[in-house]
Formats: C-alpha cells, sequence, structure tokens
C-alpha cells in the first residue's frame, strides 16, 4: 500500500467517524426536539381545558338574571317608574 493510499483510507476513516457522529447528534436532537414537542401538546391541551373552563365561568357570572340580582340588591338599582324617565330631544 503506498503512502497516498494509506492517506486516503485515513481521510475516508476519519470522513466515517465524523458522518456517524453527526448521525448520532442528529439522532439525539431529533428525540430531545420530540419530547420538547410532546411537553408543548400537553401543556397546549391543559390551558385549552383550562380556557374552555374560564369560559363557562364567564358565561355563568354574566347571565341577565345573575346580573340583574347584582344590580338590585348590591347598587340598589331599580326599573325607573314612567314618572323618573326623562326624554331628551336634541
Amino acid at each position: 500500500m503506498s503512502r497516498g493510499q494509506f492517506v486516503m483510507l485515513m481521510l475516508l476513516a476519519l470522513a466515517l467517524l465524523a458522518t456517524a457522529t453527526g448521525v448520532v447528534y442528529a439522532k439525539y436532537s431529533s428525540r430531545k426536539y420530540f419530547v420538547e414537542l410532546q411537553r408543548l401538546r400537553a401543556e397546549h391541551d391543559a390551558l385549552n381545558v383550562e380556557w374552555g373552563r374560564l369560559q363557562l365561568e364567564l358565561s355563568t357570572w354574566a347571565t341577565h338574571s345573575r346580573i340583574e340580582r347584582v344590580a338590585r340588591k348590591q347598587l340598589k338599582m331599580h326599573i325607573p317608574l314612567g314618572n323618573e324617565v326623562m326624554v331628551i330631544r336634541p
């Protein structure tokens, strides 16, 4: 085997080693990002559940009967009588 062939063989071996290391690193990165994706999907699902719960709570707090009850009890509001209504014209 000549010196040129030996050098070429060593370069190919180094290239093979670098390629193998690159493949291992790519696989490691792929797994790491997949785990992160799964974690983010679980967080997304949890946030969607929380959003739905908050929407339901908001709709409960905003019902007409509840608003009227709060207006009457806490704010001492009432429906105006006919003589309490004033019409303002421009």
